[in-house]
């Protein structure tokens, strides 16, 4: 690969750079004895089977109350479930199959939902049996009453927050990817951010929220508040002290970060609460949390500032089901977004008005949350909004698994493998780093410049960046070893750094991966030290 070769990449999306790199590790593999192995997605490679049991066969008792009220066997016809009396025929039901896997589990839910929850049980089983069907619209178009109660304490958990925090509206979205397109298209549908705005990004990050910002729709001027290596990826006082800027309309982060996969320590955390509630309480925080809980203890910045933070949650990593596309937006009832809306000049409220007079006669009462739905589809298609009700049944089941699991052996078993992982990868490298709590591990980067300026010096790492182009990392991890990376700078990451996932792989490859990395490190200090000779 020449150097005008890799100009052509610099622009491109470490998620679309990787397609070309799996060409390479294809053809790598082919020719030689080394095993293709990418660890450059995220989708991990185990899955939370107690939920699905109990989904699946749930889905069979839904069946039979469909057929208890009309039943057609010839033409494979039958009616919709009724709510009278569904708990008691449910208990039957699970009588009768007893011995099945998920059946215990069904009548966990059900029961815990009665006890912790104070549910109704025909109309809660009624919902999931409903909506596991997915006969009816989804109503609310939010979020079912049901599903948005469980979801809602299962995120009050996950986010480390209790209930002084108050209660947060939730949006049932398709996964974060969609929260992310439906957030940025209202809060410029409404006026509160606007082309050309000013923002902040917690740097590095998820390489989608620097693209969305930089499209033509929003063109906003990012400011960067970079957590460094040096700084355990932590964000400085010199770089939270940016956010003071009242240009900034908003703050945008992932935590625990990825690539980084570091969560904001506990000092960090107070320095913004600090921040905002002293001198930026104007500040909207939109907070992306997906791997939370990875981290022992998390603490997200819903928790410190509900009123200021807009939250992102998908089950799409923990649970392993990214192919079910499930995620929710969370807004406080209590929120600078509806407060924002009051204050807008009246032409603004006159034109939005306009917008959303065909949901409401009131529209001015209509708070952000639902305002994100209706914008979701346009706002003319408001009534046939929401989440697919399957997928809030899976959803709620998800949920539900993690609220009845009081010891979290699940979370418990979750984070190890992705330890392990790491650790044998550094044993690969091999690196010696001091254990940090506030590591999720699910994401690891590994800077070369950094690393080369400590056990080599400053004149390796000024060689290297004379002489090697940082897609040069990637490309040679490709060609030479038939392991596929991401490259670090498409994250705002240092550029002559890779980010590496250590979900998405077997434990025992990842000292291969590591022997790798290690390789490629050596190769470039061999030719630094022939370029001394």
């Amino acid at each position: 690969m020449t150097e005008i070769d890799y100009r052509e990449y610099e622009h491109m999306s470490p998620f679309e750079i990787k397609d070309g790199l799996m060409k390479l590790a294809k053809r790598s593999s082919q020719k030689s004895a080394h095993a293709l192995l990418n660890a450059g997605r995220g989708n991990p490679n185990w899955v939370a089977t107690t939920p699905r049991e109990g989904f699946f066969l749930f889905g069979q008792f839904a069946l039979s109350e469909c057929r208890r009220t009309m039943d057609n066997p010839v033409a494979g016809l039958a009616g919709m479930p009724q709510m009278s009396g569904i708990a008691a025929r449910l208990t039957a039901w699970l009588g009768k199959h007893a011995d099945e896997p998920g059946a215990a589990f069904i009548s966990k839910i059900v029961d815990h939902g009665v006890k912790a929850f104070g549910f109704d049980a025909d109309a809660f089983v009624h919902e999931l049996t409903d909506s596991i069907i997915g006969d009816n619209y989804p109503v609310p178009d939010r979020m079912l009453v049901h599903a948005e109660q469980v979801a809602h304490r299962y995120l009050l958990w996950a986010m480390g927050a209790d209930q002084a925090v108050g209660k947060f509206d939730l949006y049932a979205v398709e996964g974060g990817t969609a929260a992310m397109c439906y957030i940025f298209k209202s809060l410029m549908a409404n006026r509160i951010l606007k082309k050309g705005d000013t923002i902040a990004m917690g740097t590095p990050i998820f390489t989608p929220y620097i693209e969305i910002a930089e499209l033509e729709d929003y063109a906003f001027h990012a400011v960067h508040i970079r957590a460094t290596q040096e700084h355990r990826f932590q964000y400085s006082d010199e770089e939270l002290k940016k956010l003071e800027d009242p240009k900034i309309k908003a703050f945008f982060i992932v935590n625990p970060g990825n690539p980084t996969s570091m969560a904001i320590d506990a000092p960090t955390l107070k320095k913004i609460v600090t921040l905002v509630k002293t001198k930026r309480p104007d500040l909207i925080l939109l907070t992306d949390d997906v791997y939370g809980t990875f981290v022992p203890h998390f603490r997200s910045l819903m928790a410190e500032l509900p009123y200021n933070t807009i939250c992102v949650y998908s089950y799409s990593k923990y649970f392993g089901c990214t192919g079910w596309r499930l995620g929710v937006i969370g807004i406080n009832e209590k929120n600078i977004l509806d407060d924002r809306l009051k204050e807008l000049p009246a032409k603004e409220l006159e034109a939005l008005d306009k917008r959303y007079i065909s949901i409401t006669l009131e529209p001015r009462k209509l708070k952000m949350i639902d305002r994100i739905v209706a914008d979701s589809r346009d706002v003319a298609l408001n009534h046939t909004a929401g989440l697919s009700l399957p997928q809030q049944v899976m959803m709620t089941m998800f949920s539900m698994s993690e609220l009845i699991d009081s010891e979290k052996v699940y979370q418990q078993a979750c984070m190890a493998i992705c330890h392990k992982r790491v650790n044998t990868l550094l044993e690969g490298l091999p690196l010696d780093l001091q254990p940090n709590a506030n590591f999720a591990a699910y994401y690891g980067t590994i800077d070369f410049e950094f690393w080369l300026r400590r056990y080599v010096g400053e004149d390796m790492v000024t060689w290297l960046k004379e002489h090697v182009h940082p897609l040069d990392l990637v490309y040679r991890l490709a060609e030479d070893h038939s392991i596929v990376l991401l490259n670090g700078g498409g994250f705002e990451a240092p550029d002559w750094s890779v980010r590496v996932s250590f979900a998405n792989l077997p434990d025992d490859v990842y000292d291969d991966i590591g022997r790798a990395v290690r390789a490629v490190g050596r190769g470039y200090v061999d030719r630094f030290n022939a370029s001394k000779k």
